[in-house]
C-alpha cells in the first residue's frame, strides 16, 4: 500500500501521521508533499525519516494507492488530475468537492458504502462540525427519523489552524500584560471573547460554515432533515463543542436515546448531571470519539431532544475520519469506482 499526504506540514497533515501510525494502517511506502515553504522539511514515521517533496504537476502519484489531501480547496482543485490520473483514491479534506454530485461525502459511521462509488476517484471528507454532529444524529436516526436540527457550535481556535492557536495564546499573554493585542487570524480579538462568525456571510444571513452543516447533513445521511446552525468561535485551543436540538417524527424516551448513544459507533456517553459529568473540550483533545452529554427532553417540543457534543475536530473532524474511510476501502479491497 503506497500512501501520500498532501499538506504534510499542516496541523491536519501532522495528525494524519499520528493517526496512521497509531492505527497501524498498512503502508509500504509513504510520500509527503507540501508547498515551497514546507518542501525539504523532514518527519519521522515508523522509524524512518521522510522528506517533504514539493507538490508539482508531474507523475509523482503514479504508484500511489491512497492520497490524503489537506492543503486547501485551491490546491485540491489544481492538483486533482495529477493525484488521480493513475488510479489513486484521493480522500480530500477541503471544501473543494463536497457538494459535487459525483463525489461521495463520507462519514464511515453513517454512510461508509458511499465511498465505493467514486467515478472521479475522489472521496470528500466533510466539514468538522458536520462530522461530529452526524455521528451522534445517526444513533438517533436509527430510533426515529429526524425532521429538524437546530445547532449552535462553539469552535476552538485550532479550527483556523496552528497560527490561530498561537495567536490566541499570544493574545492572552498580551491582555494580561496590558499590552496591545495582536489580531490577524480573526475579525476581532478572540482571547476573553466569542465571535459569532465563522467564514464569510451569505445572502441569507448565514455564514458559509453554517450552510455547510445544512447541505452536508442532507448528503451524508441521505435525508430530508433541515438543519439550522449558528457557528461561534470561542477562546479554547482544541476540540469543538455543539449544543443540538433535534426534532424526531416519533417522541423518544431519554433513556432509549442514551442507550442508543452508548452503543453507537464512534460515540461515548458522558452524562451524569448529579456528579457534574459532561463532555468538555479541555479534557478531550486527542480522543477519537464524539462525546455526548446533557441528553434531555426539549421543553419546547414534545418530539424534541437536547444534547451536547464535544469532539477533537483535528482528529475525528479531519484526519481520523479520512483514515477510517481508507480503512474501509482497504477492507473492501479498495472496492469499485
Amino acid at each position: 500500500m503506497n500512501v501520500a499526504i498532501v499538506g504534510a506540514s499542516g496541523a491536519v497533515g501532522q495528525e494524519f501521521l499520528r493517526v496512521l501510525d497509531e492505527r497501524n494502517f498498512p503502508i509500504d511506502n509513504l510520500l509527503l508533499f507540501g508547498s515551497k515553504r514546507s518542501a525539504g522539511s523532514k518527519y519521522t514515521f515508523r522509524g524512518r525519516e521522510i522528506e517533504v517533496k514539493l507538490l508539482q504537476h508531474n507523475d509523482d502519484f503514479k504508484d500511489v494507492d491512497i492520497a490524503f489531501t489537506s492543503a486547501g480547496a485551491g490546491t485540491s482543485k489544481e492538483f486533482v488530475a495529477d493525484i488521480t490520473r493513475f488510479g489513486a483514491v484521493m480522500i480530500d479534506n477541503s471544501s473543494a468537492f463536497r457538494m459535487d454530485d459525483d463525489v461521495p461525502l463520507v462519514v464511515p459511521e453513517c454512510n461508509a458504502a458511499d465511498a465505493l462509488t467514486r467515478p472521479r476517484g475522489i472521496i470528500a471528507n466533510p466539514n468538522c462540525t458536520t462530522i461530529m454532529m452526524v455521528v451522534a444524529l445517526q444513533a438517533i436516526e436509527n430510533l426515529s427519523h429526524i425532521k429538524r436540527v437546530h445547532v449552535a457550535s462553539y469552535q476552538a481556535a485550532s479550527g483556523a489552524g496552528q497560527a490561530a492557536m498561537d495567536e490566541l495564546m499570544t493574545q492572552y499573554k498580551q491582555v494580561l500584560a496590558g499590552e496591545e493585542v495582536t489580531v490577524n487570524k480573526f475579525a476581532y480579538q478572540l482571547a476573553f471573547n466569542v465571535i459569532p462568525q465563522i467564514d464569510v456571510f451569505q445572502e441569507n444571513g448565514y455564514t458559509k460554515e453554517e450552510m455547510k452543516m445544512y447541505h452536508e447533513t442532507k448528503k451524508i445521511m441521505h435525508t430530508d432533515c433541515l438543519t439550522s446552525a449558528t457557528c461561534v468561535r470561542v477562546p479554547s485551543l482544541r476540540s469543538h463543542s455543539e449544543a443540538i436540538w433535534v426534532e424526531t417524527e416519533q417522541p423518544l424516551e431519554v433513556e432509549a436515546v442514551r442507550r442508543a448513544i452508548s452503543g453507537g459507533e464512534g460515540l461515548t456517553l458522558v452524562d451524569n448531571p448529579e456528579k457534574k459529568e459532561y463532555p468538555m473540550p479541555l479534557f478531550l483533545a486527542g480522543k477519537d470519539d464524539v462525546y455526548v452529554g446533557r441528553v434531555r427532553k426539549d421543553l419546547a417540543n414534545p418530539n424534541g431532544l437536547c444534547l451536547w457534543l464535544v469532539s477533537d475536530q483535528i482528529r475525528k473532524g479531519a484526519a481520523l475520519n479520512a483514515v477510517q474511510i481508507a480503512e474501509y476501502l482497504v477492507k473492501q479491497g479498495l472496492g469499485r469506482k
